[in-house]
């Protein structure tokens, strides 16, 4: 005989509210409905409800704990970025938390690094040497940090002379800076209008030229769970 005790019955809210809560990574609604499914499958000798649960139930359910945590006033909410919810403290207690966890206090991203994520975040996909037209030295270095870290990653080639790399931006960008997509980004729509210089055909003056010298980034790896707090043109934070 088991000695786990008989489920009570419960709301989905509730049932997702301990997913979210025991969850280190946020939870898309295609892993709710494995994780609903499972648990009912494994249960067979005392059915679980909400097996067959629709994304639009999921969702439903997501807003009721929404909205029970700000009508309560609590110090935690919902968060919603590409990788699915989280629950998470608010940016006011950080202070606090800070406290409790030194020894994961995250390295920052340099100003150069965050000045080449902002171009790629507007601009992507994008050259690596459009990214230095446009910042008017190599980056090289701060190119490799990004790749480091996980916020940029390469999308292919471009379909120019040369082929060279083209770059955007990760889901754990999106999950860092807690966006649902591109176009939660500050003034996205005016300032992917904007136009930038890009970088100019290969001549035979030129290949022989000298490269700018590389603005090598000096920040150390992150060596914790949670991402650097460091702000992106406006971009919302993740709590530490």
């Amino acid at each position: 005989m088991s000695d786990t005790p008989p489920p009570i019955n419960r709301s989905l809210a509730e049932i997702l509210e301990a997913i979210l809560f025991a969850s280190q990574k946020p939870v898309s609604a295609k892993e709710i409905g494995a994780i609903l499914k499972g648990a009912a499958e494994a249960s067979k000798d005392s059915p679980l409800p909400f097996a067959k649960a629709k994304a639009q139930e999921i969702q439903d359910a997501i807003e009721i704990l929404e909205n029970q945590y700000r009508d309560s006033n609590r110090s935690f909410e919902v968060r919603e970025s590409a990788a699915g919810w989280q629950i998470v403290t608010k940016p006011e207690f950080a202070p606090w938390l800070r406290q409790l966890f030194p020894e994961n206090r995250p390295a920052r991203l340099s100003a150069p690094s965050m000045e080449t994520l902002a171009i790629i975040a507007y601009k992507q996909p994008i050259t690596r040497a459009d990214i230095e037209a446009v910042r008017g030295v190599a980056v090289d270095g701060v190119m490799q940090t990004l790749l480091d870290r996980g916020l940029v990653r390469i999308a292919g080639r471009a379909d120019i002379a040369g082929r060279p790399l083209l770059y955007e931006t990760t889901t754990f960008f999106m999950e860092h800076f807690g966006l649902k997509n591109l176009d939660d980004l500050p003034n996205a729509a005016e300032l992917r209008r904007v136009a930038v210089p890009t970088a100019q055909p290969t001549t035979p003056e030129t290949a022989t030229a000298p490269a700018t010298p590389a603005l090598e980034d000096a920040s150390p790896a992150d060596p914790g769970h949670r991402p650097s707090t460091e702000q992106a043109t406006g971009v919302p934070t993740d709590t530490p």
